[in-house]
């Protein structure tokens, strides 16, 4: 019994030491993220090996740009779309874009029934949920971890999530989110996305093209991919313009590690 006892409390031991090794690498590596962009990702990775294992050419377009380079119809639309809460802090009516996004969702899903769209227009997603995921838990996920869904995978989601909200400011989370996420197949980031869609720089998105692009973004590659399903894309896409007006950018800020 006393053998059973001691190799317990060993494993326990074992248990928290790498959970803090772990909790050290990831510090490290979240710290570096202040200054320095990142050469990949973890869904980069992912998809350049599927790709490999099909017996093809892995396809890889990104353009890395500063968050003033990216249109701020694009950040709102994002925001609207993928995380409404990103900045609270700022201060914008929550109420009032939950209620336009609510009444959206409504009038599309009564437009699908009318087009003869017997099933939901709305896919039984769980990364689709609004409000389900935050653009830092993304962030965390899109960066450093496989796409299986676990017990531990959650928890280092949350602890790379802290990191990351603790150590980078707001706009930087933003800057690192739009240039790293998957939009299409090889199609990676802002920039690359909106060369490809509409050939004109981040820049110069308009509010209906951002609104666009940030429909895609729950899955790019098939159920929110515009050449499949151009109708749910549309669908999403008003969506999210009916929710713009309210959403605030947030401001410049010092490290939140202050």
């Amino acid at each position: 019994m006393r053998k059973i006892f001691k190799f317990a409390a060993l494993l326990l031991i074992g248990v928290v030491l790498g959970g803090i090794g772990y909790e050290l690498i990831m510090l490290v590596k979240v710290s570096h993220l202040q200054s320095n962009n990142p050469s990949s990702t973890s869904l980069i990775d992912t998809r350049i090996a599927e790709a490999r294992a099909k017996g093809q050419q892995p396809s890889r377009v990104q353009v890395w740009v500063s968050l003033d380079q990216i249109s701020p119809n694009l950040q709102k639309a994002v925001l609207a779309g993928e995380d409404t809460n990103f900045a609270t802090h700022n201060g914008f009516d929550y109420q009032a874009i939950q209620k336009a996004w609510e009444q959206a969702q409504r009038e599309a899903a009564k437009e699908a029934k009318q087009e003869g769209e017997d099933d939901d227009w709305i896919p039984n997603l769980p990364e689709f949920k609004r409000g389900g995921s935050t653009i830092s838990q993304q962030l965390a996920k899109n960066l450093y971890l496989s796409s299986q869904r676990s017990f531990i995978r959650k928890g280092q989601e949350a602890i790379i999530t802290v990191f990351l909200e603790r150590l980078l400011t707001k706009q930087r989370i933003l800057e690192l989110y739009l240039n790293v996420i998957e939009w299409g197949d090889g199609i990676y980031g802002a920039e690359a996305a909106a060369n490809y869609y509409f050939h004109k720089p981040a820049a110069q998105l308009s509010a209906k093209e951002a609104a666009f692009l940030s429909a895609m973004i729950p899955n790019p590659r098939t159920v929110f991919n515009p050449r499949v399903n151009p109708k749910r894309v549309a669908r999403r896409q008003r969506i999210i313009l009916r929710g713009l007006p309210y959403v605030r950018l947030p401001r410049a800020t010092l490290s939140a590690s202050r």
